[in-house]
């Protein structure tokens, strides 16, 4: 019996991702591309079966596109364009928000500017409205932005004392010195306080702009009321981009150590060095070798060199991390800091291994069964349809990039990985930042 269990489990939860597959694929790949009245391009996929209205807007200007000495200037607008708009105060926008169950969100990164905004499809007017007082409208009172500053300080302060904040921040500095990807995203206790409203106005003024707008969409109205809700919340925005566009960087493949010494009983440790772009060729040969080494949880061989066989580390794992302008390929591990030398070693000898040998067939074949299968859990909700129209419209990839992307996964072949481990894994070109207390590393 306990065979046969194991079995139907087995076969039960094979059908489920394989329907959930076919299902979230032929739900996504329906794609429109549209274009408004007023001339708006955007990528829709009309979905009746929920009244739901999902979606995602990205600016192509975000941190690295901030005044010198302005740092966190995206992330404050961020966090203040919900603070009230038009005539509306603070209180008054979200408890309009609140009351129609409307979610409106914004974020900001080192590249981009992105709004999510989710409502049922009878209030969609009124959602539109809102977005449209905020986007235009934003009041950046006194009062408000004084009491997000002070929230954003708090968490500065805090950082300061945190080791992975601590690494992350000194890891880019290092690799991109005085180029805007070297600032962090939150900005500095010293430069959120010079922000001011007028600053948070200027960067709206200056950034959101219809030229390099990307807008995706999901939901039950019409094609053409998409458009015209757009039009309502959009249009209104200046067409051109008027701030200056950020230079191309290579990270730096100098390789260093940096230690910074804490009194904490367990390390962080963050390592990286030069990545590889997104319209690479080689990108999903590196997408998939990654998933080997690092990216693939209890299955990578870092989690399993480091945590399974050795116990050295609480925690591993490497991901590729490409920008508009650059890419790097990032990867970190905690642990005690008795431990940390041998960690530190253990994962330069995988690297070095996967550079020199790459990997086996069988490793390459589990690869692509898990990144094939997993991928229509990234489709299974209209706001992550929507997130997924805009990220393959950023990355140029074409409006059936989703149909063609097993392909793109199952052609890589086990020469493929080795070709690209050798390109990208360079252990001399590595930079490490280790902080917290650990014996027998100078740096």
């Amino acid at each position: 019996m306990t065979i046969c269990r194991i079995f139907a489990s087995i076969f039960l939860t094979t059908f489920v991702v394989v329907s959930l597959f076919f299902s979230a694929q032929a739900h996504a790949t329906d794609i429109s591309e549209l274009e408004t009245p007023a001339g708006l391009s955007l990528w829709y996929v009309q979905e009746k079966s929920i009244p739901i209205l999902s979606v995602e807007i990205s600016f192509p200007r975000g941190g690295v596109h901030e005044p010198d000495g302005l740092g966190g200037l995206a992330n404050m607008v961020s966090a203040t364009l919900d603070e009230g708009a038009g005539d509306l105060d603070a209180l008054a926008f979200q408890t309009r928000l609140e009351e129609l169950a409307i979610s409106m969100s914004f974020s900001s990164s080192k590249d981009t500017f992105r709004i999510s905004l989710k409502t049922l499809s009878k209030n969609r007017d009124e959602a539109f409205r809102l977005l449209a007082l905020a986007l235009q409208q934003p009041r950046f009172d006194q009062k408000a932005v004084e009491r997000i500053k002070s929230q954003i300080q708090t968490r500065l302060i805090g950082q300061l004392e945190d080791a992975n904040s601590i690494a992350a921040k000194t890891w880019f500095k290092k690799t991109y010195g005085d180029h805007p990807y070297g600032r962090p995203t939150l900005g500095t206790k010293e430069s959120v306080a010079r922000i001011t409203s007028a600053d948070l106005k200027t960067f709206v003024e200056n950034n959101f702009r219809l030229e390099g707008l990307i807008i995706g969409a999901v939901g039950d109205v019409d094609p053409q009321e998409i458009a015209r809700l757009l039009d309502v919340a959009l249009s209104g925005l200046p067409r051109n981009t008027v701030t200056p566009e950020v230079s191309k960087v290579m990270p730096s493949s100098k390789g260093s150590t940096i230690v910074i010494r804490k009194p904490n009983p367990q390390s962080v440790v963050m390592f990286g060095m030069p990545g590889i772009m997104r319209d690479d060729p080689d990108y999903y040969a590196a997408y998939v070798m990654n998933y080997v080494l690092g990216g693939g949880g209890f299955t990578s061989r870092l989690y399993q060199e480091v945590r399974e066989k050795r116990g050295l580390a609480y925690s591993v794992y490497s991901y590729l991390y490409p920008f508009e302008h650059s890419a790097i390929y990032l990867g970190g591990l905690g642990t005690a800091n008795e431990r940390v030398a041998e960690s530190v070693e253990v994962v330069k000898a995988e690297i070095k291994k996967l550079a020199d040998k790459g990997i086996s067939d069988d490793e390459l074949a589990k690869a692509k069964v898990f990144l094939n299968g997993s991928f229509p859990l990234r489709l299974d909700s209209n706001a992550k349809i929507a997130r997924m129209l805009v990220a393959i419209r950023i990355s140029n990839l074409g409006r059936d990039y989703i149909e063609r992307r097993p392909g793109f996964i199952n052609t890589v072949s086990a020469e493929d990985i080795r070709r690209v481990a050798r390109r990208l894994l360079q252990p001399n070109a590595m930079t490490w930042v280790i902080v917290g207390d650990p014996a027998d590393i100078d740096g």
